[in-house]
């Protein structure tokens, strides 16, 4: 039987809750405004988060409006308005582009192999391009990917121009009616202004091959670097026009709490949550199935 999306974050954040629970494993009973933010700050949700969920919980007992739930439930209904916030639909165009951005060995590559396999199997017409042209067999393991995933690979010999790569591959996606395109572009440090300058080019391209492309701009952010990875989020914002983040190694690691972070000081929706190297292993991000498996089993 399919493990429903509640079940398989209960186990992606695992290690995450585990270490809310060592935070509030003293409390008695009711949940106190300091044991949150210590709970919260432990889990990397960040110290304005952190700061404001704890100030909301103690003006909430103290007028009383804690409701049924108790703390914790009010803590959840919290959460999950916060990360309720920032989600917006992504526009509808046919094809509609998503262009995979972020620093190398974040999974970019098998995040748009899962994107593509995910719509694929939806029965929509998808295309995964090859707009890594500089890593070392980066280009293989896209088409690896996409065997495996049953898309279709547009690729060009490595050392092509990316922006080109993606020109022609949009404009061949516009002429067969293609519904979903994803573009995999090379890893880059957010610090490398020639290469940020170049995925700017990119972006520009895009939107002369399809129109309005792209719709979306992901940018794949591990999960284990935790508040840290806060500033690559800020710098892909300015240079990319980042739309929204998929958070992988979600599964491996105690700060899931960064999502609470990135809505909430960022402002940027998480879209997606990668719990696995499987091509199932990445889930739409559900604010409120994220709140209750983040604190679900605690005191």
């Amino acid at each position: 039987m399919a493990l429903s999306a509640l079940q398989r974050l209960l186990g992606g954040l695992g290690a995450t809750r585990a270490r809310l629970g060592a935070s509030l494993s003293a409390e008695q009973g009711r949940l106190s405004p300091e044991a949150l933010e210590e709970a919260l700050l432990s889990a990397d949700a960040g110290a304005d988060v952190a700061a404001e969920l704890a100030a909301g919980l103690s003006r909430a007992v103290r007028k009383g409006e804690v409701g049924v739930g108790g703390e914790l439930g009010w803590v959840k209904t919290r959460v999950a308005e916060m990360l309720n916030s920032t989600t917006a639909a992504a526009p509808e165009a046919t094809p509609h582009v998503v262009l995979v951005v972020g620093v190398n060995g974040t999974g970019k590559t098998t995040t748009a192999a899962k994107l593509g396999h995910r719509w694929a199997r939806e029965g929509r017409r998808t295309l995964l391009v090859a707009a890594d042209t500089f890593r070392a067999a980066a280009v293989e393991q896209l088409v690896a990917w996409g065997e495996r995933a049953g898309v279709e690979v547009v690729s060009r010999p490595p050392g092509s121009d990316p922006a080109a790569v993606v020109f022609d591959a949009l404009q061949a996606a516009v002429r067969r009616s293609i519904e979903r395109v994803v573009v995999d572009t090379a890893g880059r440090l957010h610090t490398r202004h020639n290469l940020m300058a170049e995925l700017e080019k990119v972006r520009r391209v895009c939107g002369r091959a399809a129109p309005g492309a792209p719709h979306e701009v992901l940018l794949v952010l591990d999960a284990t670097t935790g508040t840290n990875g806060l500033v690559q989020v800020r710098n892909f914002q300015r240079s990319a026009g980042v739309t929204g983040v998929v958070l992988t190694k979600l599964d491996g690691t105690a700060k899931g709490g960064v999502v609470l972070a990135i809505a909430r000081d960022l402002g940027v929706p998480v879209r997606w949550v990668g719990l696995g190297e499987g091509l199932d292993d990445l889930l739409p991000f559900d604010s409120e199935a994220f709140a209750e498996a983040l604190f679900a089993g605690l005191p």
